[in-house]
């Protein structure tokens, strides 16, 4: 794993990240914000959880794909 690999957001976890938790909490952001967390595959049902019963989970997604919605392009 090199310093770029994007590791788990859960506390000690050390592992490769491979989900996106999109989240936001609406007493102190716009509805349009998204603040994220990475999760590996054991975190994440864990954090989804964490983040649902607060009400603020908006969206799970594959690291990958989630990459990609913010990468430009190669067609333009």
């Amino acid at each position: 794993m090199s310093d770029e690999t994007p590791i788990c957001s859960a506390k000690g976890c050390r592992a490769e990240a491979v989900w996106v938790l999109a989240w936001n909490n609406p007493k102190i952001h716009t509805p349009e914000r998204r603040k994220t967390w990475l999760a590996c595959e054991e975190h994440r049902e864990h954090l989804s959880q964490f983040l649902g019963v607060r009400g603020f989970l908006k969206d799970v997604v594959l690291l990958k794909e989630w990459e990609s919605r913010d990468s430009p392009s190669r067609d333009s």
